[in-house]
């Protein structure tokens, strides 16, 4: 059996999506207080800068996967309008769910669907834009979920994946002590539970710095693949196009 990473631990492959399941079932209903405390709102930002560089118009078709509580699909939805679609996805039902309320509590209602971002449940040459947003670190075969990703989207069509990323050198040593130090005790008087902290920092070390992850695009199927470095490098939105 084949084994991958999760977190600095060895797992089997079979069981990293369980592993996984279960620290976002536990996070799911502090999630955005914890997002607030995490980044000191800086979270809010990004997602703002993924909305602008998406440059999204009237009747887009648009993929949202992993999209957790809605940030992201709420925001876009504004921007395709009425004659547009946004579909929320993620492959945790407690994510999922409490994203569903979350945007109906603001009137806004989309297809919501529970799926694996490895094997997407929409035609080819569908979407025309799609996102994943600090998502892609859990997923098991990173390589099969951009195929996806580029399959699903029309030629010309562009995936943005915002992610934490590999911070720049002079703030390795800060980071890493916030990483390891702060971040799981916050998850315990917060959410109850420093475990799945912990597990965050280190799936951010195990990412794909920014360059690697551009390569790997490029490996499936991205013609043209570009990255900002945001907040020094904490975060980054990589930007590919269908060509």
């Amino acid at each position: 059996m084949s084994s991958t990473h999760f977190g600095f631990k060895t797992v089997d492959e079979s069981d990293k999506a369980r592993h996984v399941r279960g620290v976002f079932d536990s996070v799911a209903s502090k999630y955005d207080v914890m997002n607030d405390l995490m980044s000191m709102g800086l979270h809010r930002v990004w997602k703002r800068y993924t909305v602008r560089v998406a440059d999204l118009r009237e009747g887009y078709q648009v993929l949202d996967i992993a999209g957790g509580t809605g940030d992201l699909a709420m925001a876009f939805a504004k921007e395709v309008g009425h004659t547009g679609r946004v579909v929320h996805t993620d492959i945790n039902e407690a994510m999922l769910s409490t994203g569903r309320d979350r945007l109906l509590d603001h009137g806004v209602v989309l297809p919501t669907l529970v799926c694996d971002a490895e094997k997407l449940p929409f035609p080819d040459n569908h979407f025309d834009v799609v996102s994943v947003a600090f998502g892609l670190r859990n997923m098991t075969h990173k390589d099969a979920a951009l195929q996806e990703m580029c399959r699903v989207l029309k030629p010309n069509g562009k995936l943005l994946v915002l992610e934490f990323s590999k911070v720049a050198k002079p703030l390795e040593k800060a980071y890493d002590w916030y990483s390891f130090n702060v971040l799981p005790k916050l998850g315990k008087m917060v959410a109850g539970d420093d475990a799945s902290y912990r597990y965050l920092a280190e799936s951010i070390r195990m990412h794909p710095s920014q360059e690697d992850l551009k390569a790997l695009m490029k490996t499936c199927g991205f013609g043209h693949v570009d990255f900002h470095n945001l907040s020094a490098g904490v975060v980054a939105l990589h930007v590919g196009i269908k060509c």
